[in-house]
């Protein structure tokens, strides 16, 4: 992992990793998923968690958590995102993905220093759209400092997915 500083090109969070923003973009997502996160629905956690994913054509897709009274059927943030751009017609092309979570406070996202990361549920939804191992994505987990950076492969290193099935997706 890698945490952004001293204002240089945000090239990776280790060598592999393939996809370059700049930290202006990684800002903008970051904020993005704050905002989103904003608008979770958390009355039994508290805790609010937004995600924005970023496509190769620079769209952003933004998703929210909503919690249930039985927990389980609880949607993570990343899941919403997902699902609300496949129902767009969007399953490839996706570069990066934003994270952040915290309680909220007057109206603001109260962040920790620890980065939030996608859940194990997550990463394998993620899995599905990033394509992984033949391709990854950032995964910018926002703090109360500055963001860490992720290569989706390390946060899933062995990835099960349509590869494993002998299925090729759309």
């Amino acid at each position: 992992m890698k945490a952004l500083s001293d204002g240089a090109l945000c090239k990776a969070a280790n060598e592999k990793m393939t996809v370059n923003l700049s930290e202006d973009d990684i800002a903008k997502l970051s904020e993005t998923a704050q905002a989103a996160a904003l608008k979770g629905y958390a009355p039994y956690s508290r805790y609010h968690v937004g995600a924005a994913l970023l496509y190769d054509d620079g769209t952003i897709v933004t998703g929210a958590n909503f919690e249930n009274a039985s927990y389980g059927m609880t949607l993570c943030a990343e899941t919403v995102a997902v699902a609300k751009a496949s129902s767009e017609g969007r399953r490839k092309g996706l570069r990066a993905v934003a994270i952040a979570g915290g309680r909220v406070e007057n109206g603001a996202l109260v962040m920790d220093s620890a980065p939030v990361t996608p859940c194990g549920r997550c990463r394998q939804v993620l899995n599905e759209v990033i394509g992984a191992p033949d391709s990854s994505a950032l995964v910018i987990c926002s703090t109360s400092n500055d963001p860490v950076l992720f290569d989706f492969s390390d946060l899933l290193p062995q990835p099960f997915g349509p590869a494993q099935l002998g299925i090729e997706t759309e």
